[in-house]
């Protein structure tokens, strides 16, 4: 006897495509906490739900409001009372700095004027007791401005001042960088005096035999003046011969190796007239032989004394 075919109509339903996801649709579609719907209900049964209806609870409830409105008013009292104060301080504050600036600026100028005054009286010392030299004194000192034929060297830092690696610069105490440091402009200034340059400037600062080159961080400085790139070297001299002098001088070469390792821009160009001016402030110092001491017996050094 055969067996009747299987009815397909009691098949299991299919599953759910989000029956993996149960937790999730368990809360997108209760998103009320079974225990929060149940106190909600009572409060319903009981009539606790909503505005307060005793008149001890509306009470407390106004008592509460008035006290918060109270509080808020009292704040807002203080700020419009302490408004004016402070506004006044701050006037006050900004009229004693602008007077200290202005003060400043008074004392800068003074100093400015006494520099100059000293910087004349020092010129005229140099030309007054220079005897037949005494041009020459005050064009070697920087005391007097000068103008001539010479060179233009402009220094100035790489376009990307990130560079690194060996090199001439390559030490522990400076980063190899294509920014143009201290040292370098002290060696450039050396090279020019000793291709034969009569007189050298710096962005318009005249240099003298005292002159110091430093650094400030990544600034230079020249007689404490601070500089700015380009660097522009005017010196005063034979123009041709001074640029294939230095050019060929040790100093030369090392700038032109910083151009081939760093980047560092140069330029040198001969000048039919470049003009220098003096040297802002002097420091007038002489010298004399010191005297032989017989009684004590010390040996005559022959050095001089400042």
């Amino acid at each position: 006897m055969s067996q009747p075919p299987p009815d397909r109509s009691s098949a299991p339903p299919r599953a759910r495509p989000d029956a993996s996801m149960s937790l999730l649709t368990t809360v997108m579609e209760h998103s009320l906490d079974e225990g929060y719907a149940e106190a909600s209900a009572r409060r319903r049964a009981d009539g606790t739900e909503g505005m307060p209806r005793t008149l001890k609870a509306k009470l407390g409830l106004a008592a509460g409001l008035v006290l918060a409105a109270l509080v808020v008013t009292l704040g807002a009292a203080e700020a419009q009372v302490a408004a004016p104060v402070v506004a006044k301080e701050r006037e006050e504050l900004i009229d004693r700095v602008n007077a200290e600036t202005s003060t400043a600026d008074a004392l800068e100028a003074d100093v400015d004027g006494l520099r100059k005054d000293v910087g004349e009286r020092q010129r005229k010392a140099l030309q007054e007791h220079g005897g037949d030299q005494g041009g020459l004194v005050a064009l070697l000192s920087g005391a007097t401005p000068v103008e001539g034929p010479g060179i233009k060297l402009v220094v100035d830092d790489a376009e990307d001042t990130d560079q690194g690696g060996g090199g001439p610069r390559e030490s522990t105490g400076f980063a190899d960088t294509g920014r143009v440091r201290d040292r370098d402009m002290q060696r450039v200034v050396n090279g020019l005096w000793q291709s034969g340059a009569e007189a050298v400037a710096i962005n318009g600062q005249r240099l003298t035999a005292l002159s110091a080159i430093r650094a400030a961080g990544d600034a230079i400085l020249v007689d404490n003046r601070p500089l700015v790139p380009p660097y522009t070297v005017l010196a005063v001299g034979d123009g041709k011969k001074l640029a294939t002098a230095f050019q060929d001088s040790a100093d030369g070469q090392y700038l032109q190796a910083l151009h081939e390792s760093f980047d560092i821009r140069t330029s040198i160009s001969e000048q039919e007239k470049v003009r220098l001016p003096a040297a802002p402030s002097l420091i007038v110092r002489t010298a004399e032989p010191q005297a032989a001491d017989t009684g004590s017996g010390a040996a005559d050094t022959g050095k001089g004394t400042s």
